[in-house]
């Protein structure tokens, strides 16, 4: 049996705050500066959050030394997706909340409801890739000893953290109260669905009637209570 990996407590806190610095700086750019900033709370909340999950995957490394065996093909755009549509949504967000563009109904309680959305997110994609451990990978791809996860979160949904993602992305759009976020959202769901796609027909030619019979009783992106799958 592999030993667990011990994270290295520094470079962990230092990579957290970067990370977390990044998403304020641009938080900052889109509300007008430093000092806006610091006076919006729901702003200041968002990167309390982001700063206990990037702080939550230092500790946790799901992403290890992979051993791949089988890949999808043609994920570079995805990939590229994945990384910025997230990074960018809440700062354009947040950009339309200060210019006043396309405003959302339902004020503070929404914009509130958006942070607490975004911290749901993020803690069920943080489960799901825990759950998952080493076979989690950034790319769509088989390891060597892999082997179809059909528990936990998995039981009745087949993709909870792409789900925990989506709603991560959602939230932070939401949290600004302006619509021009929720194209963010829209671009994310779109990748996010062609990701799924990605997974499922490797899934499916690497594990045949097992993962046949997984996906019977398994909703895609919504846990499946009765027979049947989505």
């Amino acid at each position: 049996m592999t030993p667990p990996v011990r994270p290295r407590v520094l470079p962990t806190l230092i990579s957290a705050l970067v990370v977390t610095a990044v998403d304020a700086a641009l938080l900052a750019l889109a509300l007008g500066g430093v000092a806006p900033l610091a006076h919006h709370a729901r702003a200041l909340a968002l990167i309390a959050v982001w700063a206990a999950s990037a702080l939550t995957l230092g500790f946790l490394r799901p992403v290890r030394a992979q051993d791949v065996v089988e890949r999808a093909s043609g994920q570079r755009l995805l990939l590229v997706l994945l990384f910025f549509v997230p990074l960018l949504t809440p700062p354009l967000s947040a950009l339309g909340e200060r210019f006043g563009w396309w405003p959302l109904p339902g004020g503070a309680a929404l914009c509130w409801a958006g942070v607490a959305l975004a911290a749901l997110g993020l803690a069920l994609r943080i489960a799901a890739m825990a759950q998952l451990g080493s076979r989690f990978a950034p790319i769509v791809a088989v390891q060597r000893e892999h082997a179809l996860e059909t528990r936990g979160l998995y039981a009745r949904m087949r993709h909870p953290g792409y789900v925990g993602a989506g709603l991560a992305n959602l939230g932070a759009a939401l949290a600004f109260g302006s619509a021009v976020g929720l194209a963010g959202a829209l671009l994310m769901a779109l990748a996010l669905d062609a990701r799924i796609r990605q997974e499922e027909a490797l899934l499916a030619s690497r594990f045949g009637d097992e993962f046949a019979r997984y996906r019977a009783h398994s909703g895609r992106i919504w846990p499946r209570l009765g027979r049947g799958g989505a």
